[in-house]
């Protein structure tokens, strides 16, 4: 009787347990590359978004219709292709209503889910990483895929 109950217990906790992150699993491959034909090309700020977004569904759950994102960046390319990272990978979008788009220096994201809250600010060693890069797009796309590689602590303060 008492194996029962533990068993039972633990297959329970096991069913009640929280899912893993989404971060690893969908931070593939693949899904860059379904991620840059929904934006359109590859480029840093792209995939500074994914990863913002791939960290906010790991810390506070992939929840579409209940996640907001808050976004302060320049409100033009390529800083607001920020926008289109957070988008694919968090499931908030601008016709639902549930991310905005703010003008500002540097690039900071404001998630929000319940009660919690989750703020990511873009390190100014990556900005400066940018802003000395030459203009050929093979220099921009090579960022970009060390971007995705990249710890998440290494790109963003995590607030």
């Amino acid at each position: 009787m008492g194996t029962k109950v533990l068993l039972l217990a633990f297959m329970v906790l096991f069913l009640l347990a929280p899912v893993q992150s989404a971060e690893k699993v969908e931070q593939t491959e693949e899904y860059l590359s379904k991620a840059i034909e929904f934006h359109g090309h590859l480029g840093p700020y792209l995939v500074l978004g994914l990863r913002a977004g791939l960290y906010a569904n790991q810390i506070l759950g992939k929840e579409p219709m209940e996640t907001e994102a808050f976004i302060k960046s320049k409100t033009t390319p390529p800083e607001s292709c920020f926008a289109d990272g957070v988008q694919f990978s968090t499931g908030c979008t601008f016709g639902k209503g549930n991310i905005s788009l703010e003008e500002s220096q540097g690039l900071q994201v404001t998630f929000r889910k319940d009660n919690k809250k989750l703020i990511l600010r873009l390190r100014k060693e990556i900005i400066e990483e940018m802003n000395s890069l030459p203009p050929q797009e093979e220099a921009w796309e090579k960022l970009a895929k060390d971007l995705y590689k990249r710890e998440i602590k290494k790109i963003f303060e995590i607030l």
